[in-house]
């Protein structure tokens, strides 16, 4: 993964625990990186590494930490990096996971090295899609949860997020039911 990608994780911890606490975190994952360069890419087990190492120290389930770095991932990283390429996305939820296939075509532009998941929607209704995520990773569905859940902040619409499949589980990718109250029209 990119270090932007571990960056935001550093990022995270820090501004709910502290920097004394973010190098425990590296101390326990055995990672010595004193800076993670954002467009320079690092093995993917230093990155489980420090979301175990986070789980650890921090007292919470790896599933909430990922869960967390998701809903931080949209509201501070993507925003503040990203924020035209966000605001391309769509002016409401239902838009931007409807143009979600494009995002990471957009993102591979500036990260030629880049192995973005696959996003697609199914079943798309006013108020609901079901969401398809398609990555060579595994155990990241917490984290698709928090983005998700990021989104709805960011579009100032509360969503409900149901995982009704699994990758390796009842298919061969993860699928979440998407939900949210659709705006009044003006």
């Amino acid at each position: 993964m990119y270090g932007m990608v571990n960056r935001a994780l550093e990022d995270m911890v820090v501004d709910g625990w502290g920097e004394a606490t973010w190098s425990r975190v590296k101390e326990s994952a055995g990672v010595d990186v004193e800076v993670f360069v954002g467009t320079e890419a690092y093995p993917d087990e230093v990155t489980y590494r420090l979301v175990g190492a986070a789980a650890e120290v921090l007292g919470l389930g790896a599933g909430e930490v990922l869960h967390r770095f998701g809903i931080h991932w949209v509201t501070r990283t993507a925003t503040e990096g990203y924020g035209p390429l966000m605001d391309a996305g769509g002016k409401t939820l239902g838009e931007f996971l409807a143009n979600l296939p494009n995002f990471h075509s957009r993102v591979s532009l500036l990260f030629p090295h880049l192995s973005p998941p696959t996003f697609y929607c199914t079943d798309v209704r006013a108020g609901s899609v079901k969401l398809h995520y398609v990555s060579g990773r595994d155990g990241l569905s917490p984290f698709v949860v928090g983005l998700l859940t990021g989104l709805g902040l960011r579009f100032g619409t509360p969503v409900s997020v149901e995982q009704t499949a699994a990758k390796g589980a009842d298919g061969a990718h993860d699928e979440f039911l998407v939900s949210w109250e659709e705006a009044a029209a003006e």
